[in-house]
């Protein structure tokens, strides 16, 4: 598709951080698009078939067992894109990679991207290393899982999130939270009081407010801000949120 995009503009920061010349290599393949709430961009141990660059909005990444068992596993957002494990020539993945929260995307084939980085190594290499900021995330995410309260894991998580959207309200149910942390909903009904009594967060109809960030990164401690320190230093670029 013949596109005229201007860089600058674009609301992902990985594509409009590219340098010009590696950001022509994608461009004539990147097409816009809107996809809503639990679309599914992945399929498990099905072919990956298109590549997305988000905007504001969440994409997760949630890794599944074979009795149905799920957990979120990495947040996607406008600092990154979906279809790593293209990257290192693997054409699909045992998760599922959905919207969370919807989000416009840049978004290209898998076969164009795969055209993509035959023709530049400069832009593979680039990728690669946003590939693996990404699982610094994921790392960070098993950490969490074995040895923070639920409390500080939901803090973290609704960061993440916050770092990702354009704004302070994000549409949240406790079954979907439960579901994300791998943790019951009555964990989560008493962690969200808990914010809530704090002051960092309020709670109205399925929509979880950001109130006080300052107090959310406190009810956090170190469970957030490795990755995205990382991502920074990683990728030359502060991530989307990290500098609110």
């Amino acid at each position: 598709m013949t596109l005229s995009l201007d860089q600058s503009k674009l609301q992902n920061t990985l594509l409009a951080s590219l340098r010009p010349d590696l950001f022509a290599v994608l461009a004539p393949y990147l097409a816009p698009a809107s996809l809503d709430r639990h679309h599914v961009i992945e399929s498990q141990h099905e072919a990956i078939s298109q590549v997305c660059f988000p905007g504001p909005g969440v994409v997760s990444v949630v890794a599944r067992t074979a009795n149905g068992i799920r957990m979120e596993t990495g947040l996607i957002g406008p600092e990154g894109m979906t279809g790593v494990a293209l990257l290192y020539g693997v054409d699909r993945t045992p998760h599922e990679t959905f919207v969370q929260i919807p989000c416009r995307v840049m978004q290209l084939s898998a076969s164009d991207l795969r055209q993509a980085l035959i023709d530049s190594l400069p832009l593979h290499r680039h990728l690669l290393r946003y590939a693996y900021a990404f699982s610094i995330q994921v790392a960070q995410t098993a950490l969490c899982n074995g040895r923070f309260t639920i409390e500080q894991r939901l803090a973290r998580w609704l960061l993440m999130s916050h770092d990702r959207v354009d704004r302070e309200d994000i549409m949240l149910t406790h079954e979907f939270l439960s579901l994300m942390l791998g943790v019951r909903r009555a964990g989560v009904t008493t962690a969200l009081r808990n914010l809530v009594t704090l002051g960092s967060i309020g709670i109205h109809r399925g929509t979880i407010v950001i109130r006080d960030r300052a107090e959310l990164l406190a009810s956090a401690g170190d469970a957030y801000g490795a990755p995205e320190a990382s991502y920074a230093a990683v990728m030359g670029t502060t991530p989307p949120g990290l500098a609110a």
